[in-house]
């Protein structure tokens, strides 16, 4: 037991090691480039302008992505001890895009309901994982099944996304912004609005892990264990489409980042989730973070969408993992 606590301490250490360097580069990628100490005291000893400048232009991108991060990589974890499958993601199976639709309409045609974003793209993420769950739902849930019709309601809302950004000329930055999955002008009322929620959905798929220890396993002997597992799988559910749609509120859709960070998450630390969520909730920050990082420098001046390199990376890796899916989820 100590041998396999040690491999777990370490990997944890390592990934904090490396998202603190990760954020250390973020600060300073741009036109502006400051130590550490002129950070430190600049923002708690006298006034800098240039300290001024990073913290209100790049702070608020940077916590975005990093809490944005976390709720996706958590919210893949969630699906995929709900519906028994290790390529369940938010952005795959059709929940962000449901929660970016709704949340494209109130930008675009209800722009004073701004802090209520959230909430409805809430129930925008709820009806596309209600559709998801009723339409694959045949004698049980099949991993192929799910993922297929997932596929298809991803389809459906974002075509209808793209649909009302076509229709507005792209000249709304708000609905700009989420279509197009852009952080880069992020205040710090996206982060007020955005920490609350995402806290709260994190705080509760951690108390839920052993509920999602419960769910992997059959749902016979889960029943035999005396769990009611569709009220399980309901409440579970709502906490991964709760992260998954306050994330794509401030951030648009992003996909895969849900799949890739507890895929190597399993690897690196086991299947128990009470480590994995917690693990899975700094790799994904670390991973948003590094993407919109990157993003910001491989073209500057210019800017790749950090949704666009993880889809490059998440692609290979869906199908990595399909091909190797027959072999222990009869897909």
């Amino acid at each position: 037991m100590a041998e396999k606590k040690k491999p777990t301490a370490i990997s944890f250490l390592v990934l904090i090691v490396v998202l603190a360097v990760t954020i250390y580069v973020a600060i300073n990628t741009g036109s502006i480039s400051i130590s550490m100490k002129q950070l430190l005291d600049g923002l708690f000893v006298a006034y800098d302008p240039d300290v001024a400048t990073v913290y209100d232009l790049r702070f608020p991108r940077i916590i975005i992505a990093l809490l944005g991060g976390a709720a996706l990589s958590v919210s893949g974890v969630l699906f995929q001890a709900c519906m028994k499958n290790p390529i369940a993601d938010p952005g795959v199976i059709g929940v962000s895009s449901g929660a970016s639709f709704i949340a494209v309409l109130i930008a675009g045609i209800f722009p004073n309901l701004y802090f209520l974003t959230p909430l409805l793209a809430f129930a925008g993420g709820i009806l596309a994982c209600g559709l998801v769950y009723l339409l694959a739902f045949r004698n049980g849930l099949n991993p192929l099944r799910v993922i297929l019709v997932g596929v298809a309601v991803n389809a459906v809302f974002t075509g209808l996304t793209q649909a009302f950004n076509s229709m507005t000329g792209g000249n709304l930055s708000g609905v700009a912004s989420i279509a197009n999955a852009n952080i880069s002008q992020k205040t710090w009322d996206d982060v007020y609005i955005i920490t609350g929620y995402v806290v709260l959905g994190l705080v509760l798929a951690l108390m839920a892990f052993y509920k999602c220890d419960l769910l992997s396993l059959s749902d016979q002997t889960a029943r035999g264990l005396g769990v009611n597992v569709t009220m399980t799988r309901i409440l579970v559910s709502l906490i991964a489409v709760i992260l998954a749609s306050i994330s794509t509120a401030e951030m648009g859709v992003v996909s895969f980042i849900g799949l890739i960070v507890p895929h190597i998450a399993r690897i690196l630390v086991g299947s128990q989730h009470k480590v994995l969520i917690p693990f899975s909730m700094l790799g994904g920050a670390f991973l948003m973070l590094l993407a919109d990082t990157l993003g910001r420098t491989i073209a500057a001046p210019y800017e790749i969408s950090a949704s666009i390199l993880l889809s490059i990376v998440g692609g290979p890796m869906l199908i990595i993992l399909i091909r190797r899916s027959d072999k222990t989820y009869g897909v």
